[in-house]
């Protein structure tokens, strides 16, 4: 995916937006072809409801519709999925997520990522398509890509906003438009403002940097590496991943608008390697479910670089060609609610008092010392932390370094130093042996056991 060095604005933004609704149209025509019935995601914000409403308005396809709902009500969208479900009149089916459901599948998620992650989001996904699969159903269309294509995450927004911030740093000003892209954010008021403008501060001037855009992500994710242990950051002390990551960017990248930067870095980081593996195929196809993206058609993501950078984002309003396009298709509710990101409970389903057993034994001291990446001494002041503060929500920083080194911890436990087959697995992969030894074996030498 490459973007061109200049725009077309001439062009009125409702043109833009009438050639999206076609390409969508046909993008999901073909998506819905299979012999098997063919479901859909609705998570009740704008990417899985456009793709829904295509469904019901331009194919003649049976239209069944799948949820999450979430016990913790920061998280839950529900009113929202019920009623694009009720203005649709699909069939519609939900699984209610609880802190104990994601504790508890959380060690299926890691065996089939096969990769430590940061976040719990991937675990009521796992949920979600085992839903699927109880109602027959082995495909479903989803709704990932549109925010990468089309300029939906609030880091796009956060990159024009410190842009313009970057003009004048001293401004008193500028950075309280921050303020307007986290009414859902889960930090007190009080302490939201000054949060914020800390946060965004870092790498403010540093327009320089092909990753100027993450900067401040960066920068969060990367506190993660006080827990290692002093032999891994022996290890690593060489290791550049910045500039490793940055000799595969195209040529002409640091001409392309500073938005079409940083959805190509987003969609080639979080996208490629987390959204459509770990959060995406990894636990769809732990529940034999095929996931399938209308947003990611070639044609829809070709033309989508060629949208002015402006019609993606009107002021802050993200994705507004994709609003206009999906204006006669949708209720006003989903088109001008405001977007909340999906995410689940991170290290709070994990402290609570039913928390399953393996969460202290992997992060005893003991385990700890096994696996040797981590520092026991400060990664039991982390876990202190978050079980003393589990009826709130932790920082981001907090939140993925407990998750970042459970399910590493996890990951070593399943792969190295308690290797097991699942059951059905490891029973079927016996009968394989045995067959094939039979099959290879003189019939002289058949035995029976």
């Amino acid at each position: 995916m490459t973007y061109p060095d200049h725009f077309d604005y001439d062009r009125p933004v409702e043109s833009y937006a009438e050639e999206l609704h076609e390409l969508l149209v046909d993008s999901v025509r073909l998506q819905l072809r299979a012999d098997v019935p063919v479901g859909a995601y609705l998570s009740g914000g704008l990417d899985s409801s456009a793709t829904t409403a295509l469904i019901r308005h331009f194919t003649k396809s049976r239209l069944e519709t799948f949820s999450i709902t979430f016990e913790d009500e920061a998280f839950d969208e529900s009113a929202y999925q019920e009623q694009m479900a009720a203005h649709l009149g699909t069939s519609h089916h939900m699984v209610k997520c609880t802190y104990k459901n994601i504790a508890e599948s959380f060690p299926r998620v890691i065996w089939h990522a096969e990769r430590p992650v940061l976040r719990t989001a991937p675990t009521p996904l796992l949920l979600l398509s085992g839903l699927v699969r109880q109602n027959d159903f082995k495909v479903v269309l989803t709704g990932e890509g549109s925010d990468e294509v089309f300029g939906g995450y609030d880091l796009f927004k956060e990159t024009i906003i410190r842009e313009f911030w970057s003009r004048n740093p001293e401004s008193p000003f500028r950075p309280k438009l921050l303020r307007k892209l986290y009414p859902t954010l889960p930090v007190s008021g009080a302490r939201a403002p000054f949060y914020l403008e800390q946060f965004y501060r870092a790498g403010l001037t540093d327009l320089d940097k092909y990753y100027y855009s993450h900067i401040p992500r960066i920068n969060n994710t990367s506190r993660i590496k006080e827990f290692f242990s002093d032999d891994v950051k022996t290890a690593t002390a060489g290791y550049d991943s910045l500039q490793a990551f940055g000799r595969g960017l195209p040529e002409g990248f640091n001409r392309w608008h500073h938005l079409a930067r940083a959805q190509f870095l987003e969609a080639k980081s979080l996208l490629a390697c987390y959204l459509l593996s770990s959060q995406g195929d990894r636990v769809s196809a732990a529940n034999s479910i095929e996931g399938r993206f209308p947003f990611l058609d070639h044609r829809v993501v070709e033309f989508a670089a060629t949208i002015p950078p402006g019609y993606k984002i009107s002021g802050l309003n993200e994705k507004y060609v994709l609003k206009k396009a999906m204006a006669k298709e949708l209720p006003v509710e989903i088109t001008r609610r405001v977007k909340q990101p999906y995410m689940a409970p991170d290290s709070n389903s994990f402290v609570q008092a039913d928390a399953p057993e393996y969460v202290a034994q992997m992060l005893s001291p003991e385990n700890l010392s096994k696996t040797g990446l981590f520092k026991p001494a400060i990664v039991a002041k982390l876990v202190d932390k978050c079980r003393k503060m589990s009826q709130t929500h932790l920082s981001f920083k907090d939140n993925m370094s407990f998750v970042g080194i459970l399910s590493t911890q996890l990951l070593a436990h399943q792969y190295i130093h308690d290797f097991q087959l699942p059951e059905p697995l490891a029973r079927d992969r016996f009968k394989v042996w045995l067959d094939f030894s039979d099959s290879h074996t003189p019939a002289s030498e058949n035995r029976k056991y």
